[in-house]
């Protein structure tokens, strides 16, 4: 899973660069957001295939919906996407802020802005992930 629908997730990179491996089907899944309350079925996801193995898929939830990411792979098999759930592995990319960087923000709203960060929801349960096929790589970030 990645925010930006271009380029390649830091995820990845991180997994090619501990793992040494890639893997022969890739799929980079963005889930973007909508200025409409909900998005019909047939008009939320697209598929776009990068070739050799890779594939981005888009999809689109309106303000008022919660993302599911199990669904969103029965919609992309419609798009042509063989995916078997049971066999996927999902890459997920947790940053954690340190406020020790040189950033010139003020203390106290460093130490605010991290705190909310470790706060924030558990994406695997929020996207609707199986929480046994998930791999999260980290990441510190100074700020």
């Amino acid at each position: 899973m990645t925010l930006s629908p271009e380029g390649a997730p830091p995820a990845l990179l991180h997994h090619v660069k501990h793992n040494h491996i890639l893997h022969d089907h890739v799929v980079l899944l963005t889930i973007q957001s909508a200025d409409v309350p909900a998005v019909a079925d047939d008009q939320r996801v697209r598929l776009e295939d990068l070739g050799q193995g890779f594939y981005r898929l888009t999809a689109h939830y309106g303000y008022m919906e919660t993302p599911n990411v199990p669904r969103i792979i029965k919609l992309a098999a419609g798009c042509g996407l063989s995916v078997e759930p049971a066999k996927t592995s999902f890459y997920l990319g947790r940053e954690t802020l340190l406020t020790t960087g040189a950033s010139r923000m003020m203390r106290w709203r460093k130490a605010i802005f991290a705190f909310m960060s470790r706060n924030a929801a558990n994406p695997t349960v929020y996207f609707g992930i199986p929480p046994n096929r998930v791999v999260e790589l980290g990441a510190q970030i100074k700020f």
